[in-house]
């Protein structure tokens, strides 16, 4: 895309479909059983996330990237151009990974249309088009990677989940999914934040520290207070996890009636 307004279109119809339209049209019919759809999806988005770990490693973060002062290569040689085409294809998976709301709707699954969830799907292809366009390599990619690492586990939780009940006692973890999150963030943003005492870095656009600096700052806080919300106060707790709380509450009252 030469012009951002095409992604910007798309983003707009996204957040118009899935917060008011979706809802809306699916509101008196019966949620559609996408159970087989949603396995493909999610192991091919696992796939996807793997080949594009290899890619940024290959390109840069595994064959030279020093995780410190790494400057945007702007030159024609095959690692430039390879890291420029994995930019690509990251920023493009952001429109895939949209699906995820998609299916909430189809699914008539609208209490998990947070705005952590929304706010994470628009806000990352809008600012990676920039990013594709003026700075297709250097630090600003590491937080690319990382992400890329985090969804591999992500999807492969969200692809388990899937495939049914008969699955539910593997799925214990939930819970740590949003710890790796956040840690996620707090690396992202450790990372980022090296530049500000470094005596010199003259990466080419600035502008990208800051805007991946105070998005790693922004989701941290988003995160927590999902956290909170769901797993302090329980209301995202896995059933294996509910059930067991509440096979601990009744033996609690048991043992208290006993008293």
């Amino acid at each position: 895309m030469s012009s951002p307004l095409p992604q910007n279109i798309i983003i707009v119809a996204y957040i118009y479909f899935v917060t008011s339209l979706g809802p809306r049209l699916m509101e008196n019919k019966k949620p559609f059983d996408l159970k087989k759809v949603l396995v493909i999806y999610n192991f091919s988005v696992v796939a996807l996330s793997l080949y594009m770990c290899y890619e940024f490693v290959m390109s840069g973060w595994g064959t030279g990237y020093s995780f410190g002062c790494d400057l945007v290569d702007y030159s024609h040689s095959p690692q430039a151009m390879r890291m420029a085409h994995t930019c690509w294809l990251y920023y493009f998976s952001k429109f895939i990974e949209m699906l995820d709301t998609v299916f909430f709707v189809l699914r008539k699954k609208n209490n998990q249309i947070s705005f952590l969830h929304v706010f994470h799907h628009s806000i990352m292809p809008f600012t990676w088009w920039f990013g594709v366009k003026f700075a297709p390599g250097g630090l600003g990619t590491f937080h690319a990677l990382l992400n890329c690492i985090v969804h591999v586990i992500m999807y492969t939780y969200y692809g388990l989940s899937a495939l049914g009940p008969s699955y539910e006692k593997f799925l214990w973890w939930k819970k740590h999914l949003t710890s790796i999150q956040l840690t996620q963030f707090v690396i992202i943003t450790t990372h980022i934040g090296q530049y500000f005492f470094m005596k010199d870095c003259p990466y080419q656009y600035p502008i990208f520290i800051y805007i991946i600096g105070l998005y790693g700052v922004v989701f941290i806080f988003l995160f927590l207070n999902f956290w909170y919300h769901a797993y302090t106060k329980g209301k995202r707790l896995p059933k294996v996890l509910r059930s067991a709380g509440k096979v601990q509450n009744n033996n609690s009252i048991s043992l208290s009636k006993r008293d």
